[in-house]
């Protein structure tokens, strides 16, 4: 049994990733900036008040767990800006403050600087979208920061250029920076198996201190 803090455990991918530890034996502690929205009862789950932009208010949700999970998005473009990165960088000053007692940090990325078979990156393809752009960006500028942390347990997981709600089919295949594509050129993962990957990695560690992407 390990136990799990989860920011953001309130949103598609974090809820997911609570059912998925819950229903592997784990403990779970949901933080949360409104405790109300969380609508998941169980035994193995508490939740927490808690703030992913501050680093005391990481320090103390993270004390005392084994992992710490970051699933905080933005919403729209400027919301994932003045989130994402800023969130990594308050996530690595919480956990420092622990010391040898700091747990191992999971984030969930973005597809947006993977490699494609052309060898730009997802960002690069023309008619992205603006508020899409800066999604992506968000996330880049986090892992890019990430990149410069030695003494924090880290690992960044991308998904596939595609996530949303589906199955659970609990086969995925893994990569490091190049997009995942099946045979029609097609990347995608859903929710539930980006949550058995995310697990996986937790129960099983194989990439410390990397970014790794997940995708059928």
């Amino acid at each position: 049994m390990t136990n799990i803090a989860v920011f953001g455990a309130n949103g598609t991918i974090g809820s997911a990733i609570v059912r998925e530890a819950l229903d592997r034996g784990h403990t779970v502690t949901a933080v949360v900036r409104d405790p109300a929205k969380v609508t998941e009862r169980h035994a193995n789950l508490s939740v927490t008040t808690g703030d992913v932009l501050d680093a005391q208010s990481v320090a103390a949700a993270a004390r005392g767990h084994d992992v710490v999970v970051s699933a905080v998005g933005g919403g729209d473009g400027p919301g994932h800006i003045a989130t994402i990165k800023p969130a990594a960088v308050a996530l690595t000053e919480g956990l420092r403050t622990l010391g040898g007692q700091a747990p191992r940090l999971i984030t969930v990325g973005g597809a947006g600087s993977l490699r494609t078979p052309d060898g730009k990156q997802v960002w690069d393809a023309p008619g992205l979208p603006d508020f899409l752009l800066q999604i992506m960006h968000a996330h880049g500028d986090a892992l890019d920061y990430y990149r410069t942390v030695t003494d924090i347990d880290w690992t960044n997981i991308s998904p596939a250029a595609m996530i949303e709600p589906g199955t659970r089919t609990g086969s995925y295949r893994t990569a490091l920076d190049d997009l995942i594509t099946d045979n029609d050129g097609n990347s995608t993962i859903t929710v539930e198996d980006y949550a058995v990957a995310l697990l996986d990695e937790i129960e099983q560690p194989s990439h410390r201190r990397q970014r790794f992407t997940v995708g059928y």
